[in-house]
């Protein structure tokens, strides 16, 4: 009875699941036009003063030289207040300070929400914008099946101009480039398109070129270019023959 009791209970756990993100959710109703958010956040940003936002230098640099703690703040603030001299130094009295430190720790809350709101338009413009490519997509196949039967002939210009579009999108995708050749290492001999060879390091027999001359470690002669003089060998005397005439066999 208990098993069957577990059972159940981890199907109904299985099928309360998430669903995944693939699959399309609701697309949020605003009971605002986005004009009218518009014009009713600039209408705010006047109300709020001066808002005019810092380079990423300006916030960085200013980040780095407000980094004192609370403590540090509250305790600075007491000193202002323990002596007139310093608020004079200042040009601040305590509580004057003491106010501006409580509106910076109020306006973090302005700063939280903002920031959610932000993030739940943009959320909300995302899931629209997946609805929409849901539906494009169900339209250009249904479209691509249609098109084949004579009878829907009206859907032809607009599957084909579909069809150059993807196309275009496919096209203008940049593509890898290729793997730049590496460097020979030094001392490696590489030939040139030229014929030539490239100089190796010292030491490194060098490769004649065609149709040159190199004797090789066994003496045997290499041939040469066509045209160029050889030297004679030398000649053999005729007692030395073997089988001629006045030869002398040992």
């Amino acid at each position: 009875m208990n098993t069957n009791s577990a059972v159940t209970n981890t199907q109904a756990v299985t099928n309360t699941q998430a669903a995944p993100a693939d699959t399309p959710q609701p697309v949020p109703v605003s009971t605002m036009t986005p004009e009218a958010a518009i014009d009713a956040l600039r209408a705010l940003r006047a109300q709020l003063g001066d808002t005019t936002p810092l380079t990423i230098a300006q916030r960085k640099a200013l980040r780095s030289k407000g980094q004192s703690s609370i403590a540090v703040l509250q305790a600075s603030i007491n000193v202002i207040g323990a002596l007139d001299n310093v608020a004079q130094a200042v040009g601040q009295p305590a509580s004057d300070v003491r106010q501006m430190l409580d509106e910076t720790n109020r306006w973090t809350a302005v700063e939280d929400e903002l920031r959610s709101m932000l993030n739940g338009v943009s959320s909300a413009n995302l899931l629209r914008r997946q609805r929409v490519s849901l539906i494009a997509a169900q339209a250009s196949g249904i479209g691509t099946q249609l098109v084949r039967d004579p009878a829907n002939a009206v859907l032809v210009p607009h599957v084909q101009e579909l069809k150059r579009l993807k196309g275009f999108t496919r096209r203008k995708k940049p593509t890898q480039a290729p793997g730049t050749p590496q460097p020979p290492a030094s001392g490696t001999t590489q030939a040139s398109g030229s014929g030539t060879t490239q100089p190796s390091s010292p030491g490194t027999p060098q490769s004649p070129a065609s149709g040159t001359s190199q004797s090789a470690a066994s003496g045997t002669p290499q041939s040469s270019a066509p045209g160029t003089a050889q030297s004679p060998a030398p000649a053999i005397p005729v007692s030395q023959v073997p089988g001629a005439s006045g030869s002398h066999q040992a």
